[in-house]
């Protein structure tokens, strides 16, 4: 299948937030559209690294992303 390119709306569309999130094994990846941590901010202590993506990178997988932007040591997780 043809790739067809992005419009400056699907761009807008596109997450712009690499996020490394709290998981039940770890460290795992997500990326996020905004930076909003939802009502009382419950969110924040999940996250445990993020980065403003390029936009050239939002179309990038997860795992090129994980590997990119490696999660934090294991030690700064408690």
């Amino acid at each position: 299948m043809a790739r067809r390119r992005a419009t400056d709306t699907e761009q807008d569309d596109l997450p712009r937030y690499f996020v490394w999130v709290r998981g039940l094994e770890g460290a795992e990846p997500q990326k996020w559209g905004t930076m909003d941590f939802g009502v009382g901010e419950w969110k924040r202590p999940q996250v445990l690294a993020y980065i403003e993506l390029a936009e050239d990178e939002r179309r990038l997988t997860l795992s090129v992303l994980a590997r990119r932007y490696p999660p934090p040591p294991q030690q700064d997780l408690p």
